[in-house]
């Protein structure tokens, strides 16, 4: 008996060897690396960083830049999951049980609409923010302001107004989000038995009641991870801010966040040494985000 147990964890041992070094290797050494660089000057040419402890982050937190990126970040951790799960919420209930006779079976056609509705997942996040920069032209041939032109009233600065850009960002993010909760939503619909809705329905309930006591309770496991992978994303969205707004984060850092300031300060201002400072600030946002999320949220889990 001893001996067996002991071939099953040389076994087990041997197992996870590979695997558990290259977590080490590939994961976890950056990061260290990258908790080193942060307390250098490394402006990444020297072969030997001075180290300079913390003045990397005490610069950090009197940058006011830096606190800009933050409170956009803080708003896309709030409004972007909030939004997108809303909104794929109502979508995916109306494709499986809002629609046809009795408010128990989806629109027609829902089949064709999910594929519609998952279609921007597929498009590269590069190819999304592209595709927007012609949608938000200020001239005529801009999808939004052609017509507004042609109607008489004045080119809405999407992207050129500080006042709107931020917003514009927060509307495009959405919409390639959205499609993607719909589809994982509607998947967890589909295993909710239907005697469940056919019940409620016999005692009354209507369709407000159908999601609020039985779709919502039965989905909120889903829920809860689309908020942190959504969180997650609000936190470091990157190639829509860099590809698709004026001055990578403009006009007047009013669409910049905190990845694409620490990608300004690596490779435009070649501050190797603060740009790992911002990423470990990120680095400790996220997972706090993360742990967080996920114990305010615990719940029992409700059988069906």
């Amino acid at each position: 008996m001893v001996f067996q147990r002991y071939r099953r964890g040389l076994f087990i041992t041997a197992f996870l060897a590979a695997p558990v070094t290259l977590y080490l290797v590939y994961v976890i050494s950056p990061y260290i690396q990258a908790f080193y660089i942060a307390m250098t000057d490394w402006r990444g040419v020297s072969a030997t960083p001075r180290f300079i402890g913390f003045e990397n982050f005490a610069r950090l937190f009197s940058d006011g830049i830096f606190w800009k990126a933050v409170r956009h970040n803080a708003a896309l951790l709030v409004l972007l999951p909030l939004l997108t799960i809303v909104i794929a919420l109502f979508f995916a209930f109306l494709l499986n049980v809002g629609g046809g006779s009795g408010g128990l079976s989806g629109i027609r056609g829902s089949k064709l609409y999910r594929v519609i509705f998952f279609f921007p997942q597929v498009l590269a996040v590069a190819v999304v923010a592209v595709l927007f920069q012609q949608v938000f032209r200020p001239d005529g041939s801009g999808m939004l302001n052609g017509p507004l032109m042609a109607l008489g009233a004045k080119p809405v600065g999407f992207l050129s107004n500080p006042d709107v850009a931020f917003w514009s960002v927060l509307g495009v993010m959405v919409w390639q989000a959205v499609g993607f909760y719909v589809v994982l939503f509607s998947a967890g619909l589909a295993s909710i038995p239907r005697d469940m809705f056919e019940a409620a329905q016999i005692d009354g309930a209507g369709r407000g009641s159908l999601f609020f006591r039985i779709t919502l309770p039965l989905l909120w496991d889903t829920v809860q991870v689309a908020w942190v992978y959504l969180g997650i994303l609000a936190l470091d969205v990157f190639a829509v801010v860099w590809v698709m707004t004026d001055q990578h984060g403009g006009p007047d850092f009013s669409t910049t966040v905190m990845a694409a300031e620490i990608y300004r300060n690596a490779f435009s201002y070649f501050r190797f040494g603060y740009a790992s400072a911002l990423g470990v600030v990120m680095f400790f946002f996220t997972v706090g985000f993360a742990i967080i999320s996920l114990r305010l949220s615990r719940r029992e889990r409700i059988e069906y």
